[in-house]
């Protein structure tokens, strides 16, 4: 016998992907028998008239950029008072991870809390939840193909849940759909599918075929976010970037990292909405500072992908982000020191610390957040 690593790989969703799939929505509803879906969307897309194009009159428009627990009692009682039988995701990562957890509660007892990461609550989620199609209208947060979502909870912590049963039962990725995505947005979204494929990359689980993918993904990404965010109708970097976001959502299943470890509680924080996106663009190049001695044969095969000429791929980030015009300080987000403070602990504890090339607690937490702060 060899010294070889037993992996574990599935990649079990159903996706369609290319221009004016979209089209393909009534027909994969009808063939999972859903009657009466709920639309899980956010106000923006219903304001710039894109909801309507999916012609179902029961929606929920009230995702936040970091959806919380009040955003998913709202969302369960609209779907209970319509009566639906299903659901359909549609928007950024918000709005799908906000869709995932409402068809969980659907048929879960409460508190939610309990079925945490970080708590041992996958094993307690069941099967028995609705149908759910996801229709990303970014390219970013891959979670149309992701086991896991995210949200911010009455008690402040921002958790993530994983299991099968949150896995949409069919993606829907029309690069047409992220055409009228304005720079900034592109730019935040496009670096978090980015982050996603470095980060799962890294990852110390091993996983050979996501590996492939996620390298894939980062190749698009890394050669597509420029023109994207330059001229948002080049369709065909448009199409190269939601590839990025789907590469780096299949690659999920090899966990992520300490740039994850860190956003996370900042996008809990009161008084501040925090893109997701922009923190992960923040933190890449410092994470891939701290992370770079621990697995150097990876970040030699990051910076061959990326097509730099040695392995300095967190300086390539830097110029990335710096040429975005992404923020650079999380002073500049209006995050202060005194908001820090407590962050650092849970940044550690952290569901995707434990896949991170390096040990990565609470003290290394707290110089990675003081690095960047000023």
């Amino acid at each position: 016998m060899s010294g070889m690593k037993l992996e574990a790989i599935s990649y079990l969703t159903e996706v369609h992907f290319g221009g004016g799939a979209l089209a393909m929505l009534p027909e994969l509803l009808g063939r999972l028998g859903v009657k009466r879906p709920l639309v899980v969307t956010d106000a923006g897309l219903v304001a710039l008239g894109m909801v309507r194009r999916l012609g179902i009159a029961d929606v929920f428009d009230g995702t936040e950029t970091n959806p919380t627990e009040a955003n998913l009692r709202a969302c369960l009682a609209r779907y209970r008072e319509r009566g639906c039988d299903g659901i359909v995701a549609f928007g950024g990562g918000a709005s799908l991870d906000l869709a995932k957890l409402a068809g969980m509660m659907t048929s879960h007892r409460e508190p939610l809390e309990q079925y945490a990461i970080v708590n041992g609550g996958t094993s307690l989620i069941g099967g028995s939840v609705p149908p759910l199609i996801a229709v990303p209208t970014t390219a970013g947060s891959g979670s149309e193909v992701g086991r896991a979502a995210m949200l911010k909870l009455d008690s402040g912590r921002k958790l993530g849940f994983l299991s099968q049963h949150l896995l949409p039962k069919a993606a829907v990725c029309d690069p047409e759909l992220t055409l009228s995505l304005p720079p900034a947005l592109t730019a935040a979204t496009g670096m978090d599918a980015i982050s996603h494929c470095v980060e799962t990359y890294c990852s110390t689980r091993a996983n050979a075929v996501a590996d492939a993918i996620a390298l894939e993904g980062l190749a698009r990404g890394w050669h597509a976010i420029r023109r994207a965010h330059a001229t948002g109708s080049d369709l065909e970097a448009r199409e190269q970037m939601m590839y990025c976001s789907l590469m780096g959502g299949l690659a999920f299943q090899k966990g992520l990292g300490a740039v994850h470890s860190l956003s996370h509680p900042l996008g809990a924080l009161e008084g501040l909405r925090l893109h997701h996106g922009t923190l992960n663009a923040l933190f890449l190049a410092p994470v891939s500072r701290f992370n770079a001695d621990a697995c150097p044969d990876k970040m030699a095969s990051l910076a061959r992908v990326m097509g730099l000429p040695d392995s300095n791929v967190e300086q390539a980030f830097d110029r990335l982000v710096r040429e975005l015009g992404l923020p650079r300080r999380l002073s500049e987000l209006g995050v202060t020191k005194e908001a820090l403070a407590p962050l650092a602990a849970q940044a550690a504890q952290d569901h995707c610390s434990a896949t991170n090339p390096r040990r990565f607690d609470e003290a290394a937490a707290q110089r990675l957040y003081e690095e960047v702060l000023q």
